[in-house]
């Protein structure tokens, strides 16, 4: 039951013009389970901070809001086993390669094979399913034509209702929507493009409660991967 966006823009934005959306999704989203963020920190360098307490309850979130940036990946946890609470279970995970970072929502359904076989590699620090996603796409991601289709090529590997997200050292960002208990949303907040998770609320609650000055709102279909241009316009594939 995690919550997770991604936001672009064509000029800097503060990592804190995105907290008022960060604090309702964990809210509303019933998460609080641990947060964690990925930003483009310089050219070909992402940074990320993962917390197990709650988005409200990390002290560094105020300090952390300072810092500049023009693409974020936000997660906002709640687990679907609450037996996976601790940070080698907290998200978004990072690529060792340091190509990207990654965050899912939902579940992975068939991922008991591959776990096996990335725990025989001493791969697999935690226990939840979305660590086995990461270790997949570790090993895909050079093969992929674009971070969309490695998201989609995830999701049909591993099945199950999974949202997916990304941010790469180039400053891409994609959101694929493949959870139909959790809808995915895009939308702007000023000059900020985002796509989101919606609260595990198939109406349109996410703007009435999470996003309510949210502007050019498009509801992501299903199988569909959403990368977001340089200006934080959404490109569907």
């Amino acid at each position: 039951m995690c919550e997770h966006f991604v936001a672009r823009a064509s000029e800097p934005f503060r990592l804190d013009e995105l907290w008022p959306l960060a604090e309702r999704l964990e809210r509303y989203g019933m998460a609080g389970f641990g947060w964690g963020a990925a930003w483009l920190a310089s050219e070909r360098r992402i940074d990320t901070h993962r917390d197990v307490r709650a988005f409200r309850d990390d002290p560094l979130a105020s300090d952390l809001g300072a810092v500049e940036t023009t693409s974020a990946l936000i997660h906002l946890r709640r687990p679907s086993k609450l037996s996976t609470l601790q940070l080698a279970d907290t998200q978004p995970f990072f690529d060792p390669g340091r190509r990207f970072a990654f965050s899912h929502n939902g579940d992975l359904r068939d991922v008991r094979e591959s776990r096996r076989r990335y725990q025989a590699e001493s791969r697999i620090a935690g226990r939840a399913d979305s660590e086995v996603g990461a270790r997949w796409l570790e090993d895909a991601w050079d093969t992929c034509p674009s971070p969309a289709a490695a998201l989609r090529s995830l999701h049909a590997t591993f099945g199950g209702q999974a949202n997916l997200a990304v941010i790469t050292i180039d400053g891409t960002v994609a959101h694929y929507a493949g959870n139909t208990e959790n809808p995915a949303f895009s939308f702007r907040l000023g000059r900020i493009g985002v796509v989101s998770t919606a609260l595990y609320s198939i109406d349109r609650s996410l703007f009435q409660l999470a996003a309510p000055g949210a502007t050019e709102r498009r509801l992501v279909r299903p199988g569909i991967a959403v990368t977001l241009d340089p200006t934080g316009a959404p490109l569907a594939g």
